[in-house]
């Protein structure tokens, strides 16, 4: 048995091909882990967005077709002789299940599917309301929060407001998020069109598979700006006034957190993740797919914020981010490691029969 001193060998999977809230928190813990000395391997789509965002000292494992993927994913553990295989979001929860002789878990960054976990060693919740509800697992469960990852900067505060070109007096509401039902970016659009002051300004970062409805939704709406992906969130963060999270289900939203670490005043729906994260903070949660409430909020919001003629001075709110500390979050996933590694005796037939 390892101490709590040796390194591990560590295979995360996310078979994503490009990177959101899920694939990012796996990648800066992959990197995280690395740089505290242990061997990390991703194993993930060929040409995904995710094997660019790890350090050099994290090897990228692409698979170039989708095919048997539990099966191949078994072989690699085997043939490192890995201590964890760690899966994010989904399919890779349901390929880990079948892996043998590493201890299997997965980090829930959506909610509990019996398909996809209940065959894991231990499941890493991500607020407290998933763990509360776990039918039919009989693993190990742990409560440990996400952080908001640290981003590289390229770009200076304001820009977005520059390159949107407006005013000193104008107000900008922003939203982060994939182009998906469940981020509720059609119910903002709505709420803005419906309750926005006429010289508000709406900047939604992100892209996915409902852009042409929203394009449709926002109906030429000059004040409505779809921008797309943008790797620089927090230089564009620090352009806002208002920070709106829309959604009809969030298990933890990081770019609610990224909003909270820079300052924003926000207005959420009450989804699990938002609910816990802003529970006792100064901010506004609205009931979920309540486009009127939204509206009401977001117009109030920007009336409390609309800034003097004589300047745009950018509102800032202090939040209490104690909870949500990188270091001891990525401390307690190691614990997590150890805990689960104890209460099992890892079965190395595979690894033994290739000679790993």
């Amino acid at each position: 048995m390892s101490s709590a001193s040796d390194p591990l060998v560590i295979v995360h999977v996310v078979f994503s091909s490009r990177i959101a809230g899920g694939e990012q928190h796996c990648v800066d813990l992959a990197n995280a882990q690395a740089a505290l000395g242990h061997q990390v391997h991703v194993v993930g789509p060929a040409r995904s967005a995710v094997s660019g965002a790890l350090t050099p000292a994290v090897r990228y494992h692409g698979l170039a077709v989708p095919l048997l993927r539990g099966t191949r994913l078994r072989w690699l553990t085997a043939r490192l002789n890995a201590d964890i295989c760690h899966a994010h979001l989904g399919p890779a929860c349901k390929a880990a299940a079948v892996t043998r002789g590493a201890v299997r878990l997965g980090t829930l960054h959506v909610g509990y599917k019996t398909h996809h976990h209940q065959a894991l060693d231990g499941l890493i919740c991500v607020n407290r309301v998933q763990n509360e509800a776990l039918p039919g697992f009989r693993g190990l469960s742990r409560v440990i929060h996400n952080w908001a990852p640290l981003r590289a900067q390229s770009q200076q505060g304001g820009e977005l407001r520059r390159e949107l070109g407006l005013r000193a007096d104008q107000m900008l509401v922003g939203s982060v998020g994939r182009l998906h039902p469940s981020k509720g970016m059609d119910l903002l659009i709505r709420a803005f069109r419906k309750s926005a002051p006429a010289d508000a300004v709406l900047a939604i970062l992100g892209e996915g598979k409902d852009l042409r409805e929203l394009t449709q939704l926002a109906d030429g709406d000059p004040r409505i700006r779809l921008l797309g992906f943008r790797p620089q969130v927090e230089a564009a963060l620090s352009s806002m006034d208002l920070f709106v999270s829309p959604s009809r289900e969030d298990a933890f939203p990081l770019a609610v957190l990224e909003a909270m670490r820079a300052g924003l005043p926000i207005v959420a729906t009450a989804t699990q993740g938002p609910t816990e994260m802003l529970s006792g903070q100064p901010a506004t949660l609205v009931p979920v797919g309540d486009v009127d409430a939204l509206g009401q909020a977001l117009g109030e919001q920007l009336a409390q914020l609309r800034p003097l003629p004589s300047g745009h001075p950018l509102r800032r709110v202090r939040y209490d981010l104690s909870a949500y500390d990188r270091d001891r979050a990525v401390d307690k996933v190691l614990g997590f490691y150890r805990e689960l590694m104890a209460s099992r005796v890892p079965v190395r037939t595979w690894a033994g029969a290739l000679g790993a």
